[in-house]
């Protein structure tokens, strides 16, 4: 067992800024007024496992189709780059179609373990220790939940205001993690 501090502050915070469920805390709002109730529980275990079987199996299924992790990692730097761009500058980037009903799929899938989520796993898998990895994907459910069960109550502590200030500051870091993802990525495939 490989346990480092850094590995796994530095894996949660990245995992942190890719869920951005703060900056989800609207849609979700929107999604419990729609149909009443968000089953919270049941839509965090479910990204827990989607999570955690993709940082397993997200490798082989990668295998079978002839990519590597760097590849993977370099483009899955991208996408995170992506991300905090429209994070920071609120601009939107990729397109979501509307979710109607609140149950596991669109909680769970795609708005927790979505694609952007996926992908940072397995770039993080590129440096990083699993076992590390996995108390981060841990630590983030349990925060996850923390979220989805007092959603009203943290809109109203902190504020529209609040919550974009938040996942700007989010965007930043995760800029950075992007850039240094791809620089070491990069390397990786022209030293191979």
């Amino acid at each position: 067992m490989n346990f480092s501090f850094k590995e796994i502050v530095t894996a949660s915070m990245v995992l942190f800024a890719v869920i951005d469920i703060l900056g989800s805390i609207p849609i979700i709002l929107s999604l419990r007024k729609k149909v009443g109730h968000i089953q919270s529980e049941k839509a965090s275990i479910v990204a827990a496992v989607i999570m955690t079987a993709f940082l397993f199996v997200g490798e082989r299924i990668l295998g079978l189709i002839g990519i590597d992790v760097n590849s993977f990692a370099v483009a899955g730097a991208l996408v995170i780059f992506f991300l905090a761009l429209e994070m920071v500058l609120g601009i939107t980037l990729f397109k979501d179609d509307e979710m109607e009903t609140a149950s596991v799929v669109p909680i769970a899938f795609p708005l927790i373990a979505g694609a952007g989520t996926l992908t940072s796993i397995l770039t993080l898998r590129a440096e990083y220790h699993v076992e590390n990895i996995i108390v981060a994907i841990v630590v983030n459910i349990i925060f996850v939940y923390a979220v989805l069960k007092s959603s009203a109550k943290i809109e109203r502590l902190l504020s529209k205001n609040g919550l974009q200030v938040i996942r700007k500051v989010f965007g930043v870091i995760l800029l950075a993690i992007a850039v240094k993802l791809f620089a070491t990525n990069v390397n990786q495939l022209f030293t191979n």
